[in-house]
């Protein structure tokens, strides 16, 4: 058996490609609003917020989730 994920929108996107899609639609301050976390909305930078949500689960499910429903908007 594989382990291939057909149901799994997000396989073969990083965290920073889905990071870099947002800040390009919404830009950090939109982004904040829509996920009121710290590192979107303090000093925010692509490095600072990765490193975050590398640490976070529930901040990435959060992220992914929005990432997902823009990019379904989208296509």
């Amino acid at each position: 058996m594989t382990n291939q994920q057909p149901q799994n929108s997000l396989h073969g996107i990083t965290l920073e490609m889905i990071l870099v899609h947002l800040v390009e639609q919404y830009g950090w301050e939109e982004l904040g609003r829509r996920i009121t976390i710290k590192c979107f909305t303090d000093n925010p930078s692509i490095k600072s917020s990765l490193k975050f949500l590398r640490r976070t689960p529930w901040a990435r499910k959060k992220v992914e989730g929005l990432y997902q429903q823009s990019a379904g908007k989208a296509a």
